[in-house]
């Protein structure tokens, strides 16, 4: 049994395990092994993988259940003490994984590990998801060290400390197997889409840390998933509320409750006036699909382990800080 499992998620993916996978197998040695679960693609990319890294260990499903489902259910077939979870469009380097192992091995109260996550077309800038870390408002709305809103940093050192953050990327995330499966994986209910930011909250709520270590260097493309379209914006809104539901504290819902129709609401209508009207009516339909979730979430936030106060959220608006002037994560923590 190998102490990590790298796991690449794979749905109709051949151009993108072309381009990424050589260097994950290349650089994944040792005690480490690389395993790709394929969420029911219908392209050649399965027998591209078969013809060209015949070593490589495939976990296939029968259709496409989304990230959270897909991981939930190919991880049941791994059996490895820390699961490093990779997107398909990620690149990585020589000694790229040993960092996170070796924060998880060392400090026994850490859940997840983030690397460092550069932008693979640009390699001096920091990647949108997940850059040097994640941290997340009183409104639900996530922002990293080194992007903040649309904003994204330079690279130039100004974040290479190891330190807590509240969420890593769910595109390159290294966590304990155990943790995982205690706190019952993703939400499968969430297909796509702040899954991984759900359960690192709960993971927190349990007692648990979240740190980024940024010795560790990965480079990613981005959007290679679900690029910019309406059924990204209704899955983001949709699932951000149902976290929110599951995890917050019953203050914090009551402010969102109050505040974010309004900041949603102006969201959708600045995409009515830049005449993007089909993503305006996805802000509105997850709403819908959000409020017909209550009774289903209420269930779900009474069974969320709550042995320990979190204290990672920013409690002010990370948006009213940006229109401030607030482009730099120095210049909010």
């Amino acid at each position: 049994m190998a102490k990590l499992s790298v796991v690449i998620l794979n749905w109709n993916g051949r151009r993108h395990l072309e381009r990424y996978l050589p260097s994950v197998v290349e650089h994944t040695t040792g005690d480490a092994e690389v395993i790709v679960a394929d969420n029911g693609s219908t392209d050649d990319s399965l027998a591209w993988l078969r013809l060209t890294y015949p070593e490589v260990r495939v976990v296939r499903l029968d259709r496409n259940y989304g990230f959270a489902g897909g991981y939930n259910r190919a991880l049941r077939e791994v059996d490895s003490p820390y699961y490093l979870l990779l997107n398909s469009d990620v690149e990585v380097t020589a000694g790229w994984w040993q960092p996170l192992v070796e924060v998880l091995d060392s400090e026994a109260d850490v859940a997840a590990v983030a690397p460092k996550i550069l932008a693979d077309a640009e390699r001096d800038m920091f990647e949108y998801a997940g850059a040097a870390g994640g941290f997340i408002d009183y409104l639900g709305y996530p922002f990293c060290r080194g992007r903040i809103m649309s904003t994204v940093e330079r690279d130039a050192g100004q974040y290479d400390t190891k330190r807590d953050i509240f969420w890593a990327s769910g595109a390159a995330m290294c966590c304990r197997s155990e943790v995982f499966h205690a706190l019952g994986g993703f939400d499968d209910d969430f297909f796509a889409h702040m899954e991984e930011i759900d359960l690192q909250w709960r993971m927190q709520l349990a007692g648990w840390r979240i740190v980024a270590e940024p010795k560790a260097v990965v480079y990613h493309l981005g959007g290679g998933t679900l690029p910019p379209s309406s059924r990204k914006v209704y899955l983001n809104h949709r699932n951000n509320l149902a976290m929110l539901y599951k995890c917050a504290t019953p203050l914090q819902r009551l402010v969102v409750a109050v505040v974010r129709p309004f900041t949603d609401g102006a969201e959708a209508l600045g995409y009515l006036l830049t005449l993007h009207p089909h993503k305006a009516w996805a802000i509105a339909r997850a709403w819908g699909a959000f409020l017909k979730w209550h009774k289903v979430l209420a269930q779900k936030r009474s069974a969320v382990v709550r042995k320990k106060k979190v204290k990672g959220i920013y409690r002010f608006s990370i948006v009213v800080r940006y229109l401030f002037g607030a482009r730099h994560f120095k210049n909010i923590l």
